[in-house]
């Protein structure tokens, strides 16, 4: 645990250590800045803009629009101000990930390259390029993403079950979530590399203040948020029952962007719940928390199980459904405009907020797939592009499910819009609203 290491000298350069900052956005519960800081004695946080985030890809847009792109820059604001009070800085630099992590290793003469562990088919590929480059880097790996290591795992990722209800059981009957690493108290002495000044990106952003109704950025408004639906509004207690509904910040948890750029720890989330199930109430719907982050977990090692698979038309099963892409359908339906108010109320709310409830999710993503027989992979980039709280697999890995093309073992399952709409706005608020 980092709070229990020992202060290091600083005369030791050659043991010189580089953080570099991807979906884990925090100072608590972060085991991988730990095992870095363990092993050097000068450390550099980094983060990088990529490029790529922001260039135009094979479906029109950028990956990253400007929802997400707030929701990040506030979370760095946050995290830059963290480290400050610890006596460092985070760099934050813009270009290629590769290119940019290649000039920093040579100009900074680091020893050791410090990560979080991501299952992302293009983190790995990013990380594999670097230790190619590099050969007598150490590279020091570890996971943080979510409640478990692949090595405590019943089984390897290579035969993880494809389904999640057996994923479930196992991981169950086997598993127990790891245990939350201590808050940062120390760290090793502060390096600054010489960098070109072009490549430095400058975060001249007024924070916020953490909110009980919005979405901010950041470690601090993640666990103030954590602690207010836990210990203040108590709405745990009640989370199964409100789960699906469509536009209400109390009803579920509103984890989930925090969780996606990593400013709150998974483990951190089930170790609060467990507290209050032992000091409030413990019930279906405290686990039913726990149950979630199952799917969330499922879909992560399953993406690293698949590779390039979780991208493809035919999914993990390799079967071509039967959709196409037309590009005016496609529009009508980002713009909310296919004619299905429940399903234009919840393209509006995500184009003007960047957020969806789960159950909105589902009704458009069956509605794009089996009502307008569109190419799952436009809806799943659109998300991308749009979603504040955008993970890659929980995102693709929703997608397949929904497209017949993945984990479902059913198959084609497809909503019946007019029964969702009398479930979930009988009286038409939520559309009233929207539309």
């Amino acid at each position: 645990m980092i709070n229990q290491q020992t202060n290091v000298k600083c005369s030791n350069v050659h043991q010189r250590g580089l953080f570099w900052f991807r979906h884990d956005l925090r100072l608590h519960d972060n085991a991988a800045i730990s095992a870095l800081c363990n092993a050097v004695s000068e450390v550099t946080f980094v983060y990088i803009f990529d490029d790529d985030n922001f260039t135009s890809n094979a479906f029109g847009f950028a990956p990253m629009g400007g929802h997400r792109k707030t929701f990040l820059i506030q979370t760095l604001v946050d995290l830059k101000r963290q480290l400050k009070k610890l006596g460092h800085d985070l760099l934050v630099v813009k270009g290629s990930s590769a290119k940019c992590l290649v000039e920093l290793l040579k100009s900074g003469h680091f020893s050791h390259l410090g990560v979080s562990e991501h299952c992302g088919f293009n983190e790995i590929a990013q990380l594999n390029t670097i230790k190619r480059f590099f050969k007598t880097l150490t590279v020091i790996e570890t996971a943080t993403f979510g409640l478990f290591d692949a090595q405590t795992f019943p089984f390897s990722i290579e035969n993880m079950p494809d389904v999640f209800s057996p994923f479930r059981r196992k991981v169950e009957k086997h598993c127990k979530p790891l245990s939350v690493h201590s808050v940062i108290d120390n760290l090793p002495c502060p390096f600054t590399p010489q960098i070109d000044a072009c490549f430095l990106l400058t975060l001249d952003v007024d924070l916020p203040g953490p909110s009980a109704s919005s979405f901010v950025g950041g470690e601090t408004a993640a666990l103030c948020h954590l602690n207010t639906y836990l210990f203040d509004w108590h709405a745990a207690a009640s989370y199964k029952e409100t789960r699906n509904a469509l536009d209400s910040w109390q009803d579920s948890t509103k984890l989930s962007a925090w969780l996606a750029n990593g400013s709150l720890s998974a483990r951190e989330v089930i170790r609060q719940v467990q507290y209050f199930e032992e000091t409030v109430e413990k019930n279906d719907s405290t686990y039913w928390i726990y149950f979630e982050l199952l799917w969330r977990e499922f879909f992560h090692w399953l993406q690293c199980k698949n590779g390039a698979r979780w991208f493809r038309f035919g999914g993990i099963q390799d079967k071509a459904p039967s959709t196409k892409h037309c590009p005016e359908v496609f529009a009508r339906w980002c713009e909310g405009k296919t004619g299905y108010p429940i399903v234009d109320a919840c393209m509006r709310q995500l184009a003007e907020t960047g957020y969806m409830s789960n159950r909105g999710r589902q009704l458009v993503a069956s509605c794009f797939v089996h009502e307008l027989q569109q190419d799952w992979r436009y809806g799943a980039a659109w998300f991308e592009h749009q979603l504040i709280d955008y993970d890659v697999g929980s995102n693709w890995g929703n997608w397949l499910y929904l497209a017949g093309v993945g984990s479902d073992p059913r198959g084609h399952r497809q909503f019946n819009l007019q029964k969702q709409t009398e479930i979930y706005d009988s009286a038409g608020q939520f559309r009233n609203k929207w539309l």
